[in-house]
């Protein structure tokens, strides 16, 4: 029941009171196209005396559908952020003019043509340019990798700063709202609130975040990564920063950092995985870890393979100076990079690919960790050798185990170890590794950018065999030769190297006299004794062992090293692959059948290497899993899968991009219907509190001319 109001004061209230509804509806009107402007809508209530009220003016809006909004803008920003950047590799793997596949086959092209006329010059040349022409778009393809990844540590850079200083302004925000709202009991801070949840989905576009108000009962808000780190504290800042990886600082990762540069010097950091950031940061990182870098590696493990596995048949081959062939193509070695926590970051540690173990290279990196003090003289260590992936993380076996390897090394200049993954490591500072010193080997990431041609001469091809195998004309059986294999051709006449070969380098294989062995020279015959018998000869016609109950003419030599009896010489078997070659027949050889194994002097119409040379364009050499073996892919297929790779990622990531767009649509409608402002609902607004401001102002219109009517009557 109104006790004591007067119409005076119910109609100065009433004009109040629509004064600032029409206030709130013109705000809202001006604002109609201002980015992230909220409507306001202001309420009242009644006076218990009569009246009305101060109106209380806050934002209209759904939380529900802003958090769903915030929750597809980071979606759409993550799979906008990968989407772009895959399809742009895509393009240029997928373009015909880039396609290595076709320089490939050229170059094999090449040799097959060669091998019609093994000494005609014009078609060696052709061989040499087209080497250097597929070189050429390896190198290219392997220095454009190396451009992208530069522009994604440039793009994390960029994103984390503008991440930095939106997660400042809504910690700033978050300051000044308590501070309006401290001020006032009547309105909420609107513009200011308008301001942070801009910022806040600037932000969610980056990175995925949960919001949620503060504990303490206010309009502040708490920011959290969606893997739970926080982002805004009630208490202070928390800011991303990118940093260099350890060890290496050409491969950003992100930590949080907690801001108290105003309170204090200590610092604390937090790791982030991430591979869950969400957001266009998340996309960025995602595209270079599960796609730009793999693909770099892929690259790199293909060409040095293919380049490995051709070099490895020239050198079995005899060239048209009739020297031993050498390589076509230079494959660089590596360095490793010391861990910021070694005792010395002058160490050193050098790798290079094993010239026999291409079937073992895969793109993993490798971390080498000193596992003991060093022994002896010169030193020797226990080392951990541990596949990583690209992003650091151990490489899996197929049982779910992280490949490893515990291996004893000597460290010495010029000492080569074999490891796993088809590379050797060179610990070149001796003795001064400490236990627990650590190295990062990269050894696919840019060798696709790095090799080059060894050679320009045509004449460097290797298109013969070096050895002639020849039956005496006095055999009466029907053994044939079948196959010449060449598997080392090294030359150390002093045998300093456990690789000698039995090619003395000087278009010949070593006598006894160069022989390791001080009784027997180098295998150059094979005498049968029976159908299933036969002796190795040496060039003195010294038998070096014989063998007996032969099932199969293949391989004699390598029968003899297994065998045979007497054994083999001690001082062959202490070699790696002594002599080096291997001779397999067909047919039926008789007692007294004789073979004699020579170098293929004069020899240079000799096709048989070049064939084998055209041949490996079709045989399976590139490791398709780095957990086992498995299947061997040829050059072609293996360059077909990275293009299939990244084209699979680029189809994936195109349909994921149209579902994200469509839920941001959705989330952004759903959002826009109570946050928006509806020009034709103002418009009603507008003409309802006109009305209602007519009115009151009405009612103080009579108030006054009731109150001149008592002044007159009193008169």
């Amino acid at each position: 029941m109104i006790r004591d109001a007067s119409l005076y004061t119910l109609a100065t209230s009433g004009l109040n009171a629509s004064a600032k509804l029409l206030a709130t509806t013109g705000n809202n009107i001006a604002n109609v196209n201002s980015e992230g402007y909220v409507r306001e809508r202001t309420e009242f209530t009644s006076r218990l005396n009569g009246g009305v009220d101060f109106g209380f003016t806050d934002r209209v809006l759904d939380i529900f559908a802003q958090n769903q909004l915030r929750r597809d803008t980071s979606q759409l920003g993550e799979t906008q952020a990968f989407f772009d950047r895959v399809e742009s590799l895509d393009n240029v793997l997928a373009s015909e003019a880039n396609s290595i596949s076709g320089s490939i086959s050229r170059f094999f092209d090449a040799i097959q043509t060669a091998t019609d006329d093994p000494t005609n010059m014009p078609s060696r040349d052709s061989v040499i340019g087209e080497a250097q022409g597929l070189l050429n778009r390896i190198n290219q393809l392997g220095d454009f990798f190396r451009i992208k990844e530069t522009e994604v540590e440039q793009q994390i850079e960029a994103s984390v700063n503008v991440a930095n200083g939106l997660i400042r302004q809504i910690g700033n925000l978050n300051e000044a709202i308590q501070v309006a709202q401290g001020n006032s009991n009547v309105d909420t801070p609107t513009a200011l609130l308008n301001q942070r949840d801009e910022a806040i989905l600037e932000l969610a576009d980056l990175v995925a975040i949960d919001v949620r108000r503060s504990s303490n009962r206010d309009e502040g808000v708490v920011i959290n990564l969606k893997t739970g780190e926080s982002l805004v504290l009630a208490d202070g800042n928390f800011n991303i920063f990118s940093i260099g990886g350890e060890p290496d600082f050409t491969n950003r990762q992100l930590e949080l950092s907690t801001d108290f540069a105003q309170l204090s010097k200590n610092d604390t950091t937090i790791n982030i995985l991430e591979q869950n950031l969400g957001g266009a940061l998340g996309g960025i990182f995602t595209y270079r870890e599960q796609v730009l870098e793999p693909a770099e590696r892929n690259l790199g493990k293909m060409a040095t393979v293919m380049a490995s596995v051709i070099n490895r048949q020239n050198r079995e081959g005899m060239d048209l100076d009739q020297q031993l062939g050498r390589d076509i193509f230079q494959i660089d070695n590596f360095r490793g990079i010391n861990y910021p926590d070694n005792s010395s970051l002058a160490l050193d540690i050098e790798g290079r690919f094993a010239q026999w173990d291409s079937q073992n290279i895969t793109n993993n990196d490798y971390k080498i960790t000193v596992l003991t003090a060093p022994a002896g003289v010169p030193a020797t260590f226990d080392i951990e050798v541990e596949a990583l992936k690209s992003d650091g993380s151990p490489e899996i076996d197929e049982n779910g185990n992280p490949i490893t390897q515990i291996t004893t090394i000597t460290a010495a200049p010029g000492e080569f170890n074999s490891i796993i993954g088809g590379i050797q490591v060179e610990l070149a500072s001796g003795s001064s590794y400490a236990v627990g010193d650590a190295f990062l080997l990269q050894p696919t990431r840019f060798a696709a950018s790095s090799i080059s041609l060894a050679t320009t001469r045509g004449e460097d091809l290797a298109f013969a065999k070096p050895l002639r195998i020849d039956a005496s004309i006095d055999n009466l059986g029907t053994g044939v030769l079948s196959q010449t294999r060449i598997s080392n051709s090294n030359v150390d006449l002093s045998f300093s190297s456990l690789n000698a070969s039995a090619f003395d380098g000087n278009g010949g294989i070593q006598d006894v006299s160069t022989s390791p062995s001080p009784t027997f020279g180098a295998p150059v015959g094979v005498r049968f004794t029976s159908g299933n018998e036969y002796e190795v000869l040496d060039s003195n016609n010294n038998v070096i062992t014989t063998v007996s109950g032969v099932s199969n003419l293949n391989n004699l030599i390598a029968q003899a090293k297994s065998s045979g009896v007497p054994a083999w010489p001690a001082e062959f078997a202490a070699l790696n692959d002594y002599p080096g070659y291997d001779f397999s027949l067909q047919g039926n050889p008789q007692a007294g059948d004789e073979f004699t194994i020579s170098y293929n002097t004069n020899g240079v119409n000799d096709n048989r290497n070049a064939l084998e040379l055209a041949e490996l364009q079709q045989n399976g050499f590139v490791r398709q899993s780095n957990s086992t073996i498995g299947n061997l892919v040829s050059f072609n297929e293996a360059y077909a899968t990275i293009v299939g790779q990244v084209g699979s990622a680029t189809s994936a990531s195109k349909i994921d991009l149209e579902a994200a767009r469509v839920m941001h649509v959705q989330s952004s409608e759903w959002f826009e219907s109570t946050a928006g402002v509806s020009l034709d609902e103002e418009a009603a607004n507008l003409i309802q509190f006109q009305q209602s401001y007519a009115a009151a102002a009405r009612i103080l219109s009579s108030a006054q001319e009731m109150f001149q009517t008592i002044l007159q009557v009193a008169r």
